[in-house]
């Protein structure tokens, strides 16, 4: 819902992001904090409520932010901000293993919360490519509102549509797989009764796993300074997709060992093209929509995430419930194609043009060194 109505009134591309950033993360954590005062439960699914609502501040927001600091090697600057957000989602899992109450926890996250806004909205400024500015009177310039702002991005550009359409992909397999990870990994541990290490505890495995993507992010990044956002996008959804099918055979046929090193790559592999939708998304929407263009598929890819988390309760066995999640990166690999091998064709025409410019400017060179030689040795 939150995301929805930011997409809907702009709110990232028409106010300073950074102050949407730190509102946004001060109530966020203020709403997480009430929650231990008011055990009712109709305030507490309103507090849940609001809490929620003001996450729509914050990731699309951030990422805007990154954005307008960052032109050239966005893939990588989100590669960081999306790998640390793997590595949050990653805590509650080991956290679950500390003994303490459910206030302390509450409280602990709200204070981080408000450490981060104030961080964002207190020390860091508009980027360099921000729509945001002032102007030499000091009158704060915005792009107007316009109703039709969404329609018009999935319709006006076809290299939009193909990163947002991934990303859909994308994102009907990532938090399922992040949500029935425990599960799975509990069925299975159940059958290796000779397991008996606190390591292998379904908790902390799934912690790991998901810390794996931070990494996976990073990683990610990094090459897309070389082979591009597209490229490594549609790379990381091929290999994750591909871990979708093998599921089954690795909960039947395969060791402990071997189970959590293909999990482990999964989980690297799984996080790794988020941040490079991302920035496709970033690249392909005009500038003075960024915002709202991160918003609003944003918006789209949590409500498919809700449907495919829904769709893994059904009464199938662990072992085959990541099936299921398989269409999800096909979908996206099918959506993103154009765009992937136009731009990397792109790339290689302005490669070779950029080759023949070359040799046409040191055959220029030569020629003119003869024809100066020629000259000379006449007089």
């Amino acid at each position: 819902m939150g995301t929805l109505v930011f997409a809907m009134l702009q709110i990232a591309d028409r106010l300073v992001p950074t102050r949407v950033f730190g509102v946004c993360s001060l109530f966020g954590a203020t709403m997480n904090a009430l929650i231990p005062a008011w055990p009712h439960r109709g305030v507490l699914i309103l507090l849940r409520f609001l809490t929620g609502f003001s996450l729509a501040g914050i990731y699309p927001v951030g990422m805007k932010v990154a954005s307008d600091w960052y032109r050239d090697g966005l893939g990588r600057a989100l590669g960081w901000l999306v790998g640390a957000l793997a590595v949050g989602s990653a805590f509650p899992f080991l956290l679950q293993q500390i003994p303490q109450s459910y206030r302390a926890l509450l409280w602990e996250t709200s204070a981080l919360a408000c450490m981060g806004g104030l961080l964002v909205g207190g020390l860091i400024p508009n980027g360099p490519h921000t729509t945001t500015t002032r102007d030499n009177n000091k009158k704060q310039q915005r792009p107007s509102f316009d109703p039709r702002v969404i329609w018009k991005l999935f319709s006006d550009s076809r290299a939009f549509r193909g990163a947002a359409f991934g990303y859909f992909g994308h994102m009907w397999e990532l938090y399922a797989f992040w949500t029935w990870c425990p599960v799975v990994w509990r069925a299975y541990l159940e059958e290796e009764r000779s397991l008996e290490s606190s390591f292998w505890d379904e908790n902390v495995i799934t912690f790991t796993i998901l810390a794996m993507g931070g990494l996976g992010c990073v990683f990610g990044g990094l090459a897309s300074v070389r082979w591009g956002s597209a490229v490594v996008a549609f790379a990381s959804l091929s290999l994750s997709g591909l871990q979708c099918l093998l599921s089954p055979l690795y909960f039947r046929y395969t060791p402990p060992v071997v189970m959590l090193i293909s999990y482990w790559i999964w989980g690297l592999t799984v996080v790794a093209d988020s941040p490079q939708f991302s920035s496709l998304v970033a690249q392909t929407a005009p500038a003075e929509n960024k915002g709202t263009a991160l918003t609003i598929v944003n918006c789209i890819g949590f409500s498919i995430t809700i449907a495919s988390i829904e769709l893994l309760g059904i009464p199938l066995g662990e072992a085959y419930l990541f099936l299921l999640l398989a269409p999800g990166p096909l979908f996206g690999l099918v959506s993103m194609r154009h765009h992937v091998f136009l731009s990397t064709s792109s790339s290689s025409a302005e490669k070779k043009n950029q080759d023949d410019d070359k040799r046409n400017v040191q055959e220029t060179a030569g020629t003119r060194i003869e024809s100066e030689m020629v000259m000379k040795n006449a007089t």
